[in-house]
């Protein structure tokens, strides 16, 4: 059997117990490395809580060396451990169907994921829209495929859950071209990086999707003690400090309900001033007023 085990937001800890419990009945046990990583919990720490050797899966070996995770998982128990819930990436959708394609069993344990647990900025999950994930800018690669994304979700007031890139183990494409197993220290998209490339694109398109003046809210190290929210525009979080990774943002749709809005004000730095901005960007997008049919119509 093929086991794809949630192990949470932050500690070792979170793992349910039905998912410790098959960790440890596993002859082999692999941590996806690249989509997320646990914020306080190290390897270390994690094979000392299982009482297991932990192989790290790094995106190479997840992508395109995913036959030595699937060997002989149909004669004995594998588990694939996954930061957040399993079904956080599409990478591990694609695992399943290549198990299931070998008559491999696999069977999935869930847990938290930021998916869910966004909800403790107090805004509320069912006015969530589309999900898009933010990739760090280079020189000549400037992606901006998520724009249309945020502009459908805010066009019919819905909150735009945006996900910060992660660099772990990556290559530079001059080791890459060279064939040199060189690889570039982690990185992690900040808060104030994540807004500076909005506002650029916004600045390159003029579609309006969010101004500068568009409420958000930056989520810091979601689920872990040092857990912290803040409420602003997107051109004041451009200024942000967020601190240790990881991070996301959330875009407020015009639909923001009070409750909402009452639980955000306690992360505002000016809760008056976020209020007004938030009165403002309820007209945003907001549609024309009904009116009756006319007889020529």
């Amino acid at each position: 059997m093929l086991y794809l085990i949630g192990l949470g937001l932050s500690y070792s800890s979170d793992i349910t117990v039905r998912g410790l419990e098959i960790v440890k009945k596993c002859s082999r046990v692999y941590l996806e490395h690249y989509t997320s990583i646990l914020m306080a919990a190290s390897q270390t720490e994690l094979e000392e809580f299982y009482g297991k050797k932990i192989v790290m899966a790094d995106r190479e070996m997840v992508e395109t060396g995913l036959q030595e995770i699937l060997r002989d998982s149909d004669k004995e128990d594998v588990a694939f451990l996954v930061v957040g819930d399993p079904f956080g990436a599409t990478t591990h959708t694609d695992l399943v169907l290549r198990a299931r394609q070998q008559k491999i069993d696999v069977e999935i344990v869930h847990n938290a994921s930021v998916m869910n647990a966004v909800g403790s900025c107090g805004l509320q999950l069912y006015n969530f829209g589309q999900t898009v994930s933010m990739v760090f800018f280079t020189d000549n690669w400037r992606p901006d495929s998520w724009y249309d994304k945020i502009w459908e979700n805010r066009k019919i007031g819905l909150h735009t859950l945006v996900l910060l890139d992660i660099k772990v183990k990556e290559q530079s494409i001059e080791n890459m071209a060279r064939g040199r197993l060189i690889y570039e220290p982690p990185r992690y998209m900040s808060i104030a990086q994540c807004c500076e490339q909005l506002l650029e694109i916004e600045e390159g398109r003029q579609s309006s999707a969010y101004t500068p003046e568009t409420p958000a809210v930056a989520i810091s190290r979601l689920g872990a003690p040092t857990q912290t929210f803040k409420s602003g525009t997107i051109e004041e979080l451009a200024d942000y400090d967020s601190g240790e990774p990881l991070h996301s943002l959330v875009i407020l749709g015009r639909q923001c309900h009070e409750l909402e809005l009452e639980y955000l004000l306690q992360f505002a730095t000016d809760p008056q001033n976020f209020k007004l901005k938030v009165a403002k960007d309820q007209e945003y997008f907001k549609p024309e007023p009904w009116r009756p049919p006319t007889q020529d119509n």
